[in-house]
């Protein structure tokens, strides 16, 4: 059963978070989830985080990882076919795609892969003029008429 959500009514009365929207609508059209490789997301701090992968039995030639804009991409496709003849066969060895969407901000700062684990390390870099500041407080004599300040503010416009 799959239910279609009408965020129409929320789009009429906000602005900007159009990208929002189109999130929530791209995570109720995704396929069913395919659970592997399995996968942890990890906040290691405040503005980082680790994305930790079991991919036992993948070389490292064998993954890669693409960084797009909000968009994080780990592919691992096996080399060669293997020719054993398995009497059981419990350690997935089969190709993978796996998509993470990322915030805004968000870029990968790299990648290590030991033990069957593949860890990528994630950061959330505001640019400066996102981030809070303090707006100093100046000590004044007395306000300026209102009139004067617009006057003021016209010509800086103009200038």
């Amino acid at each position: 059963m799959r239910t279609t959500l009408d965020f129409s009514p929320l789009s009429r009365s906000s602005v900007g978070f159009d990208h929002v929207f189109d999130l929530l609508d791209a995570a109720s059209r995704l396929a069913p989830a395919d659970n592997w490789p399995p996968y942890d997301i990890m906040r290691v701090s405040e503005n980082h985080y680790r994305v930790m992968m079991s991919v036992a039995g993948f070389t490292p030639d064998e993954i890669s990882i693409m960084h797009e804009p909000q968009l994080l991409v780990v592919r691992g496709e096996k080399a060669g076919e293997d020719k054993a003849e398995y009497l059981y066969r419990g350690i997935a060895g089969r190709n993978f795609d796996r998509r993470f969407q990322l915030a805004d901000y968000v870029t990968v700062t790299g990648a290590n892969l030991a033990n069957g684990l593949l860890a990528i390390d994630l950061v959330r870099e505001l640019p400066e003029q996102m981030k809070p500041r303090r707006i100093e407080i100046q000590q004044a004599k007395a306000l300026p008429p209102i009139e004067d300040q617009h006057r003021a503010e016209g010509g800086k416009h103009a200038a």
